[in-house]
């Protein structure tokens, strides 16, 4: 197990296999082969298991918990891992150790932080490296971010200014940073999109990320925006704080951050490759495990010994260890690519207290339903019996699977354990009386809380709507037997070599200086735009004055689909699966009746259910090209991506950062 504890304690994990790792020249692994059944590596293995164990129970110390197995529980800052040997043959023997794994603790919030300290400049180095590690046990390509995964926390105050230089070093292949839910007002080519706001940033180069962080506050998250990058590690934790935390902070003692996320055993190009071919209609990639915070436990079993995949049998939980009779604030953010997850505590209650940014009333929830992109803070109160360890369950929703996979255990866990208390025993089974899931039943389908369940502490009624706009996706068959996704009727594609952002502000640029209004030919201001090809679904809702948008999306899929909308957060004023009542949108909604519309959530990601609609309100008030698109990663490769156009005629007069520009500019020969 890894637990976040006291630097002075330690923590020894079971090892029921040795297996093999061969070994490079730059000290990476290399492709992993599944261990032979050649008896003198298992005589050498039984003895390295033996020593490990006989000194842990010499020492006093509880063994590391796995799956199936009874363990006794200590806390440590980091975990320690049991020695893996080269190669046999190889030219020298090396033991590697899981150095590539975040400290734990770096995931649990300072309490002193000065939510009140007049803004200042925060800067952050991120580092992207390739190589190998095994988060389950299960070893495979990955990428890192300073070496670790998951990433690192960036923490700052509403006001601060983030200054972080993200280095590509990976050997081919480009990347970029999207900080997720930040509105970069003024700052759009840092929103991170490649082919929307920027080019990727070379292999073997670095580029700085300068935006202030403004009007917003509570927990984000950051991660790569190229192709399908990020399921392959690329991904931490954004915290922004604010003095309005004061009132909130009453609520709890703790504050620590929980990435869930979906898990694959081969890299995602792989993945996307099976995905994305001929007559495979409907087929998302299926993970074959889950992580909380980088970490679960996987049945190496389950895999035959010529599948190709080397396994580690000493894979186990995170583990949070919690004073009793306290309170604490986990910081939710599903980091994943498909999966929809709900969550739950055995024996503890939550109480959500944020949406997406949006500080709401307390409401309690026994299963919380989080889908890829979204965040949630819920207080979790330790109020129950010392004697034993309860489960944090993250049970993903296969209702909303199209297909089966035979190795996937749907259920992540992680550990919840009461410091100080007789808790030697940790549950590991479903039968344990100590620690008992919830009665309620688990979702058959993929959707959100009930929207007008959570209610924002701020009251803020929306203003009424000056512009709609419907969209409509769908999945099709196109080309070459292709299932693509289609927004009213669009697949997009990113540009290469340049970015919509780039021609629009260069198009409007040379309308106006040519005597025009700044919407020469292609570039209209309002409706659909044209004039970037044929795979870019361009809306144009903001020009000389700001806008207050309604975008009614209809899913005319059999899938449940989040739909994030970057720049902007948005009201949710309805949802629905029957017909449209126009008649109450012109009397009540259209004009923001307060009655009707009242306090409504605001977020930036919302889970539209199949064969549905959702109407959302935001303020076109941001300059800029904004993406709307859906954050299962295997969709959005699909095609599910539009943008709008955001106040125009500041769009024309921008000036584009030189270094942004030079990413989309070809390398000198």
């Amino acid at each position: 197990m890894v637990a976040e504890g006291e630097s002075n304690s330690k923590q020894f994990t079971e090892s029921s296999k040795v297996n093999e790792l061969t070994s490079t020249g730059n000290g990476l692994a290399s492709t992993p082969k599944r261990p032979g059944n050649s008896r003198t590596r298992w005589i050498i293995g039984a003895i390295v298991v033996a020593v490990i164990i006989a000194l842990a129970l010499g020492l006093g110390l509880g063994l590391g918990l796995k799956n199936n197995s009874t363990s006794s529980a200590t806390e440590s800052a980091q975990p320690v891992v049991t020695p893996l040997p080269g190669t046999a043959g190889s030219a020298s023997t090396k033991s590697y150790f899981e150095e590539w794994r975040l400290d734990p603790k770096t995931y649990i919030l300072d309490p002193s932080w000065d939510i009140n300290e007049a803004p200042r400049t925060r800067h952050y180095d991120l580092v992207i490296t390739e190589g190998q590690g095994w988060p389950d046990g299960v070893v495979r390509d990955m990428l890192f971010i300073n070496g670790k995964f998951p990433g690192p926390l960036i923490e700052a105050n509403r006001g601060d200014r983030l200054i972080v230089n993200v280095t590509n070093l990976l050997r081919e292949n480009s990347t970029t940073m999207h900080w997720h839910g930040q509105y970069q007002n003024g700052t759009n080519w840092f929103d991170g999109t490649t082919g929307v706001t920027q080019c990727g940033i070379p292999a073997g180069q670095s580029f700085i990320y300068n935006f202030t962080v403004d009007n917003q506050f509570g927990t984000y998250w950051y991660h790569s925006h190229y192709s399908t990058q990020y399921l392959d590690g690329i991904v931490g934790p954004l915290i922004i704080h604010a003095p309005e935390e004061a009132a909130v902070r009453q609520l709890y003692d703790q504050d620590r951050i929980v990435l869930v996320q979906d898990w694959y055993h081969d890299f995602s190009t792989v993945n996307l490759g099976r995905y994305l071919v001929p007559d495979n209609e409907n087929s998302e990639p299926v993970p074959d495990n889950g992580l909380i915070n980088g970490w679960n436990y996987f049945n190496c079993s389950l895999y035959d010994p010529d599948s190709g995949y080397t396994c580690y049998d000493n894979s186990t939980y995170t583990v949070f260890t919690l004073d009793p009779n306290t309170r604490t604030r986990f910081r939710f953010i599903n980091t994943g690519a498909f999966a929809e997850f709900e969550l739950s505590f055995d024996n503890h209650t939550l109480s959500v207290i944020e949406a997406d940014g949006t500080l709401v009333n307390p409401h309690p929830v026994h299963r919380l339903p989080i889908h890829v992109g979204q965040r949630y803070s819920a207080i979790l109160t330790t109020n129950q019996s010392t004697a034993t360890n309860y489960w944090l369950r993250a049970a993903m929703v296969t209702f909303c699977f199209t297909i089966d996979n035979a190795v996937l255990d749907p259920t992540t866990r992680a550990v919840v354990s009461y410091s100080g208390g007789n808790n030697t025993v940790f549950p590991l089974a479903e039968g344990d009386n100590a620690s008992v899931d919830w009665a309620d039943a688990y979702g058959v389908k993929c959707h959100d809380l009930d929207p007008s369940e959570l209610v924002p502490s701020e009251r803020m009624v929306p203003p009424a709507a000056t512009r709609f706009w419907r969209v409509d996706f769908s999945f099709g068959i196109g080309a070459y037997q292709m299932d693509y996704a289609k927004v009213n009727g669009t697949t997009w594609k990113p540009l290469e070599g340049t970015t919509t952002l780039i021609e629009a502000v260069d198009g409007l640029a040379m309308a106006a200086g040519s005597g025009g209004s700044g919407s020469g030919s292609g570039f209209a201001t309002s409706g659909v735009v044209s004039g970037f090809g044929e795979n870019q679904f361009v809306v144009g809702v903001s020009n000389a004055s700001v806008e207050v948008v309604d975008v009614l999306i209809y899913s005319l899929d059999e899938g449940a689909h989040p739909f994030h909308l970057h720049g902007h957060d948005f009201w949710i004023l309805l949802t629905g699966s029957g017909p449209f009542d126009w008649a109450n949108y012109y009397q009540n909604i259209m004009p923001s009746n307060p009655d009707v519309v009242g306090n409504a959530l605001r977020r930036d990601t919302l889970t539209i259910a199949p064969y549905a609609w959702a109407l959302i309100r935001f303020v076109a008030d941001n300059p800029g090209l904004w993406v709307l698109h859906c954050h299962i990663a295997w969709h959005m490769e699909a095609g599910l991506l539009m943008q709008f156009v955001s106040r125009a005629d500041v769009l024309g007069k921008m000036q584009i950062p030189e270094d942004v520009r030079g990413l989309c500019r070809p390398p000198p020969s």
